[in-house]
């Protein structure tokens, strides 16, 4: 896209005044903001190194190979940009060799990466080895997780070994490089924060990768306790059974109640029916019931 290239040209009146006072600036801050796609601002397009083709950015690049000859661009392979402005085609660099704009406010080297939108805190993170976005301040990057979390989480997060670089358990998207926003659970495990908002709407409350529970479900327990306690069950089903809770992993062996079965370690409802544990001369009961049974949230 070749747009008002001929105004960098010094012969025109346009050019002069663009750079009237601090000339330098100005030409530098030409057409920010007014150009790009829909994941980013800036005033350049990539030439993709895979198939030479020319795309906005790289997320632009991958949704049109999707249906057909389906290919990621590495960003740190992109050796070639064309400005948006004077359509010329050049090395990767912050300033267009030949107009003089800044082809991105923010601009990465090591990623190839440009954005005019600077309020989203762009940052590199070299553990990472990738931008990313929301201040650099506001992140720190868990060597274990493999990923960089919101400094809240510093010490208040369980680690699961790169968790981060897995697909969310909703949609499959991979998570790490994810445009999305990622919700890390009270287990350690990551998803998108929209795809937890869409599962809690389905009332799916725990875990889909383990089964732990994702809430606060404290109001919800003690409600469950008092519906049990005002439901008694018929003389026929008053019998023990046992149940793994998915919060604690502990076993124990409750009274069995068609409403659920609350864990005698946590007091979780979030069990399901198990066997007996082996008793100290190594041999087990029976299943007390069927263990296909699940009292998930």
């Amino acid at each position: 896209m070749a747009m008002g290239g001929a105004q960098f040209h010094a012969d025109e009146g346009v050019v002069a005044c663009k750079v009237a006072g601090d000339g330098h600036q100005n030409r530098r801050d030409v057409g920010k903001m007014e150009h790009g796609c829909e994941h980013y601002r800036r005033r350049c397009k990539i030439v993709a190194p895979c198939c030479n083709q020319v795309f906005s950015c790289r997320h632009c690049h991958d949704e049109a190979t999707a249906l057909g000859d389906r290919h990621n661009i590495s960003r740190q392979d992109v050796a070639k940009v064309i400005c948006v402005l004077c359509d010329t085609k050049q090395p990767v660099s912050q300033v267009c060799i030949s107009c003089g704009v800044n082809m991105g406010e923010y601009f990465c080297d090591i990623c190839k990466f440009y954005d005019d939108e600077t309020v989203k805190g762009q940052y590199h993170c070299h553990a990472c080895g990738i931008c990313r976005v929301g201040g650099r301040d506001n992140y720190f990057h868990c060597a274990k997780c493999g990923s960089c979390y919101a400094v809240s989480l510093r010490d208040n997060h369980q680690c699961v070994e790169d968790s981060m670089r897995q697909n969310c358990p909703i949609c499959y998207e991979y998570l790490f490089d994810s445009l999305k926003g990622t919700r890390v659970l009270d287990c350690g495990h990551t998803m998108h924060m929209d795809c937890f908002a869409e599962m809690v709407d389905h009332n799916k409350y725990t875990c889909p990768i383990c089964s732990k529970t994702a809430l606060d479900m404290t109001l919800h327990w003690d409600m469950l306790d008092r519906e049990i306690e005002a439901t008694l069950m018929p003389q026929v089903y008053r019998y023990k059974v046992w149940v793994l809770c998915n919060d604690c992993n502990q076993v124990s062996k409750v009274g069995f109640h068609v409403i659920g079965h609350k864990c005698g370690h946590c007091s979780s409802y979030n069990t399901r029916s198990t066997s007996r544990p082996a008793d100290s001369s190594g041999s087990s009961s029976p299943l007390m019931t069927d263990s296909s049974e699940n009292n998930n949230l």
